[in-house]
């Protein structure tokens, strides 16, 4: 089975932006426990989304679309939310939880660290390989 992840990632290095400051997604296809990069995705943010960082969870409620804010998570994200539709996960470090409410409304599963993009994605697509398979580790 065949999927795709997308990785908000600066250098296509370590997992390092935010869900709301990315402007650039890096897509990676993940076959078996095999994954390579498939491309690079352009969000087109509206006049009001955010162009640069992001300020989740700290502060004055202004962030991660809590209290209507317009950070990372509010509705002026939802074009990323789109963009990404056809992803099985995405990977980044950090999500606010109005985003996160609509990716679970798509099955699209979401991880939030800040590692290296390789250790993300053999983590993930070796979980993935195991619940595709039903391979319990129990049973081994």
């Amino acid at each position: 089975m065949s999927y795709k992840i997308a990785v908000a990632t600066s250098d296509r290095e370590n997992v390092d932006l935010h869900f709301g400051s990315t402007e650039v997604f890096s897509i990676y296809q993940a076959e078996g426990e095999k994954v390579e990069f498939l491309e690079s995705r352009r969000v087109i943010n509206s006049a009001n989304a955010p162009k640069t960082g992001c300020n989740c969870g700290e502060g004055n409620g202004n962030g991660c679309g809590e209290n209507g804010g317009n950070t990372c998570g509010g509705g002026e994200k939802s074009e990323a939310v789109e963009l990404l539709s056809d992803c099985r996960a995405i990977v980044c470090a950090k999500i606010g939880r109005n985003i996160l409410k609509q990716l679970e409304l798509r099955a699209i599963s979401t991880f939030d660290v800040s590692i290296p993009v390789k250790e993300a994605l053999e983590k993930i697509v070796s979980y993935y390989y195991k619940v595709d398979n039903r391979i319990n580790r129990l049973r081994q």
